[in-house]
């Protein structure tokens, strides 16, 4: 063999080994990111871990805080409002009640004809309207005065043999969902807008108030009997469907609980005690923090970033607003600190709440056997293609941690709930039934959320006494339910029907 024959051999048995030693190393390159996604995965796992013993701790911190909230004003992070909700629906109720829902950029207004025990729910009319935006940062008068026109609107169109007697007025329960100070079961100073609304001269008024005096302007002749939020909405609804709902739970966007308390048991109260000796509590729950939540470096660094740190800690866990984003910056610090996704980290990824938790929930119930709904949502949301079924299954895990964990602690707060009102043990020879009506998209579209929440609360309180608790889905209790609670606080009580 020539010289040159040889040189090329060496030459191509060196390129072999290179090459060789190339794919070598590329792969315990790719083996070591991999191993450091999975550590990046199981450490997460850890930080987020409910065993059942802390969620026992978790569930007695918020008796413990219910229990301190209702002592004094500030004297929890739980702000455990007075409603002056004293008089749930029972099903006796009887006559048109009207009910305005507004929460957000659209608002509803609803009547709905009650007939009693008998014929409950005869009929149930509603309209969405939608509100122009420069109305959500005017003038208060302007907003209230477009609510008062569509309210009129609708009183317009009531059917033959529905009108009121001329002298009754039409009756309204009004429910706000932004933060208020309640001094009334029919009246609220607001305390400031949320969800894109900023109205300054509206901050420090009384909403029925500024609703009323818009519909004297037209000569519509209505009274607010209550104002509520959808919380508590959802338990009036609950409660007349069931008269042993005792407590409601939103579970959505955003997470709150409301509950039916004794009245004796309030020490903040000062005022007469309710003749029903019940008075409903709206715990604005999304505020609760304590040293046995499973927080993780993620979360920390979502609640700095957000608007309001430090504030709605527990909402950040558990609801739908935040579950998705979560996932998120997991799934940022895999690609970025392992090349989870490649080299380099891909754009979208960067994008806060880009996200979402129905993104997230349909690649957690992803039952294809290639995981295709994954696939097909890193390709539409985050822009990533081409990812291996090893890819997807720990995108799924991930999904899993996050939800379980939320689950699980909603599970906690309701036990929290349910030994503050003394419904979490057995009395002797007791067998009463305590049902929580729940409402919102989380809980209702989001199913093994819901499933894991509901296996946790019986795991919580034991198989016994769980026999004798029912989660109730309250479908758009808080529409329906502002209707009620005018209808159970209505002006003419005792009157007969004329």
């Amino acid at each position: 063999m020539g010289k040159v024959a040889v040189g090329a051999a060496v030459g191509c048995a060196v390129a072999v080994c290179a090459a060789a030693a190339l794919v070598v190393h590329h792969r315990m390159k790719s083996s070591g990111k991999w191993a450091q996604a999975q550590s990046i995965l199981k450490d997460f796992e850890e930080k987020c871990g409910t065993p059942i013993s802390k969620l026992k701790q978790v569930a007695d911190a918020m008796t413990v805080e219910m229990h301190a909230g209702l002592a004094s004003e500030g004297g929890s992070k739980l702000k455990m409002i007075i409603s002056y909700v004293d008089n749930l629906p029972t099903g006796d109720e009887k006559g048109l009640f009207y009910a305005l829902d507004l929460g957000g950029t659209n608002f509803r207004v609803l009547r709905v004809h009650l007939g009693g025990k008998e014929h409950r729910v005869v009929k149930q009319e509603f309209e969405e309207v939608s509100i122009p935006p420069h109305l959500m940062t005017g003038s208060s008068d302007a907003l209230f005065d477009y609510i008062a026109e569509a309210l009129a609107k609708f009183v317009a169109t009531e059917s033959e043999g529905l009108h009121f007697s001329p002298d009754r007025q039409r009756e309204l329960g009004f429910t706000f969902s932004f933060p208020v100070r309640q001094t009334s079961i029919s009246s609220g100073t607001l305390i400031k807008w949320t969800k894109g609304f900023l109205i300054e001269d509206a901050v420090g008024q009384d909403v029925v108030g500024e609703l009323t005096k818009a519909m004297e302007r037209i000569f519509l002749d209505m009274r607010v009997t209550a104002l509520v939020n959808d919380t508590i909405g959802t338990l009036a609804g609950g409660r007349y469907n069931n008269p042993d709902v005792v407590a409601a739970v939103i579970l959505g966007t955003g997470t709150n609980a409301a509950y039916v308390e004794r009245a004796h048991a309030i020490p903040k109260w000062h005022g007469l005690l309710p003749k029903s000796g019940d008075m409903v509590i709206n715990m604005e729950w999304g505020n609760f923090r304590s040293s046995h939540l499973p927080i993780s470096e993620y979360d920390q660094a979502l609640d700095t970033e957000s608007l309001n740190p430090g504030e709605q800690i527990f909402e950040k866990l558990i609801s739908g607003m935040y579950l998705g984003e979560v996932v998120r910056r997991v799934l940022y610090k895999m690609a970025d600190e392992a090349a989870f996704f490649g080299d380099t980290i891909p754009e979208k990824l960067k994008i806060p709440f880009i996200l979402r938790t129905p993104h997230m929930s349909a690649m957690h119930q992803d039952t294809t056997p290639d995981l295709k709904i994954v696939a097909k949502k890193l390709k539409d949301i985050l822009e990533i293609s081409n990812t291996s079924l090893k890819m997807r299954k720990v995108i799924v895990e991930l999904c899993d941690i996050v939800a379980t964990r939320g689950a699980r602690l909603s599970a906690a707060g309701i036990a929290g709930i349910l030994k503050k009102i003394g419904r979490d043990t057995l009395k002797d020879g007791e067998k009463q039934k305590s049902v929580v009506s729940l409402d919102g998209g989380l809980y209702e579209h989001y199913t093994k959320f819901r499933t894991c929440m509901e296996n946790t609360l019986t795991e919580l309180l034991g198989e016994e006494v769980s026999e004798n608790i029912i989660i109730e889905h309250s479908n758009d209790g808080s529409g329906i339910g502002a209707a009620l609670l005018a209808a159970s606080h209505s002006q003419y009580i005792g009157i007969d029907e004329s």
